[in-house]
């Protein structure tokens, strides 16, 4: 059977080594047993019947994002309509809020998601679309939080047509680079943007 040190086991549950030394000292987390130095060790068993307790304990967290400050509306209507489809599943749950682009892996609000799936303090992710939890990498995040025990589920499964995506997909990555862009620069990729959702909505 495979033993965990301290620090390891403190890792994988996401909390400190003096966190675990309370606990066993409550009797909350015993370890398996203790070296003649004192080290504690945790046994493989021990350890996985705590993380199955862990993941049926975890919360629901609806997450929402919009792309710019100035859909702050949209985002204050993805988190009402998040609400009443939470609420109407009867289990307590939280919303984490994102503004940033699709393609940006450094918001607040998913990093603080896939740390709380690393930790397992998350069981379900609830998002109304694919695409608002990420624009690329989707099924990377799924498999992830799959790793972890954690569930993502998409509300709205509509499948969208290939030049529908592909012109979004063009949409966010001219967006974000238009942003770093200035005068002329700037100009040329907002008609570019302009053009391409034009003539999605003709076609």
């Amino acid at each position: 059977m495979k033993y965990y040190t301290i620090h390891e086991v403190s890792k994988i549950l996401g909390v400190s080594a003096q966190t675990l030394r309370n606990w066993d000292k409550s009797g909350k987390l015993k370890p398996n047993h203790k070296s003649p130095n004192g080290y504690r060790y945790y046994s493989e068993n021990d350890l996985n019947a705590l993380l199955n307790v862990k993941s049926q304990t975890g919360k629901t967290v609806g997450y929402c994002r919009v792309s710019s400050p100035k859909q702050r509306d949209d985002l204050e209507r993805q988190e009402e309509n998040m609400k009443i489809y939470l609420l109407s599943q009867g289990k307590p749950f939280e919303i984490i809020s994102d503004i940033g682009s699709g393609i940006n892996y450094k918001r607040k609000g998913l990093q603080e998601l896939i740390k709380g799936m690393a930790n397992r303090s998350i069981s379900k992710v609830v998002v109304l679309y694919k695409d608002r939890l990420t624009r690329f990498g989707f099924e990377l995040i799924e498999y992830i939080a799959e790793l972890y025990g954690c569930e993502i589920e998409v509300i709205d499964t509509t499948e969208k047509t290939q030049q529908e995506e592909l012109v979004e997909d063009l949409v966010q990555i001219i967006t974000v680079f238009s942003c770093k862009l200035q005068g002329k620069r700037a100009n040329k990729a907002k008609k570019m943007i302009k053009e391409l959702t034009e003539n999605d909505k003709d076609d």
